[in-house]
């Protein structure tokens, strides 16, 4: 079935080029030019992924991710007109953003970053295996896609999720950052070599009892990260 995607962007002439070259690319597509719209779009049509500019006249493009990742996990791509700093970066983080784009968008480096973002969605709702991780604090269940801190659910991007997941399968062992890319994000980010640091840090915020000390995602400094934890609690 071809993938819907929503694009909400205020450039007429940038919107026109994004929907040809997806559409060329056996997408579907529907639009909008500005955040009241989109988050009206995005209600009417249940895209599989959104393309949202940060800068939206009405509302705009954190407001928008944030209303939406209110009711849903559906990856979001975020477009900007400027190289972001790491702290606009968390900033969108913090909203639900899955990933970043800086115009001028390179069609090929777009369509490789729209299908790692959709395998990603796609990765949400795994055939059930017999792994997953609970103890006393956190518990993971992979066949329900929930996650929970002291008995309270959490909300993770599609990102975030198959991040931790790829943690939770190997207890114990080191991840390297170029490993990490490669199985989170896949070979579209193998350049984003700050994506791990900034990804790690965001999901410690919202699964680690204190970030500052994080006792599940525990840095090997220079190589990566291994995730430690209770592993006797994980079958």
């Amino acid at each position: 079935m071809t993938a819907c995607i929503l694009i909400v962007e205020d450039d007429k002439d940038f919107l026109r080029l994004l929907q040809l070259d997806l559409k060329q690319n056996g997408y579907s597509v529907v639009t909008a030019e500005n955040g009241a719209d989109g988050l009206r779009m995005y209600q009417e049509s249940k895209p599989k992924l959104v393309i949202l500019d940060i800068a939206l006249p009405q509302m705009n493009g954190l407001e928008v991710c944030e209303q939406i990742r209110q009711s849903s996990n559906v990856p979001i791509l975020m477009i900007t007109g400027h190289a972001l700093s790491e702290e606009e970066i968390v900033e969108g983080l913090e909203a639900g953003a899955d990933d970043y784009l800086t115009k001028p968008l390179r069609k090929m480096e777009l369509q490789a970053r729209v299908k790692a973002l959709l395998r990603r969605a796609e990765f949400e709702n795994p055939p059930p295996t017999t792994f997953g991780y609970v103890d006393q604090y956190l518990s993971v269940d992979l066949k329900t896609r929930r996650v929970q801190t002291a008995g309270k659910e959490v909300r993770l991007t599609p990102t975030e999720y198959k991040l931790l997941v790829a943690f939770i399968k190997r207890p114990g062992e080191v991840l390297s950052f170029e490993a990490l890319l490669e199985e989170v994000w896949g070979a579209a980010y193998i350049n984003e070599h700050h994506y791990p640091r900034i990804y790690v840090s965001h999901l410690r915020r919202k699964i680690e009892p204190d970030p500052q000390n994080p006792v599940y995602i525990q840095n090997e400094y220079g190589i990566g990260y291994r995730f430690v934890g209770n592993t006797a609690s994980a079958p």
